[in-house]
């Protein structure tokens, strides 16, 4: 958490709204970016990055990094913090680029395992698994 000042600006207001309106999704900068102009406010993609950032040190969004090749996306958590910390794995598609939330108390099991046995805590909110999701698998999944 941060202990700088929060400036209300009309920017970091849209930002914020269209964050909380897309709970639950992952949201790259740019697309921010697209919206906010498409608003018809001016502003530049560094204030983007910087007020993406500071939402991300307030606890007030969530900051995804699944691979080297794919930029940074976020998720608005409100301010009490991710609902699922405690098991929030990710699946993401190599073919469409979708990432997934999952909840699964097998992966729970799996992670607790992992501890007990081999000494290790799995972070589950930075725990990505790649495959092929069932819209782009023909439904066969």
């Amino acid at each position: 958490m941060t202990n700088r000042p929060i400036y209300k600006t009309k920017q970091r207001e849209i930002l914020l709204q269209y964050m909380k309106e897309n709970t639950g999704r992952h949201i790259t900068a740019a697309q921010v970016c697209d919206y906010v102009r498409a608003q018809g406010t001016s502003i530049g993609q560094a204030t983007v990055y910087r007020q993406l950032e500071r939402m991300v040190d307030e606890g007030i969004l969530s900051k995804y990094m699944i691979d080297a090749n794919t930029p940074a996306c976020f998720e608005y958590v409100g301010e009490n913090g991710h609902a699922d910390a405690e098991a929030c794995f990710h699946c993401k598609c190599e073919k469409c680029g979708k990432l997934i939330h999952m909840h699964c108390e097998e992966l729970e099991t799996i992670a607790e395992h992992v501890r007990k046995e081999h000494g290790f805590a799995i972070d589950p909110l930075r725990t990505v698994f790649y495959g092929i999701c069932s819209d782009c698998a023909g439904g066969t999944q």
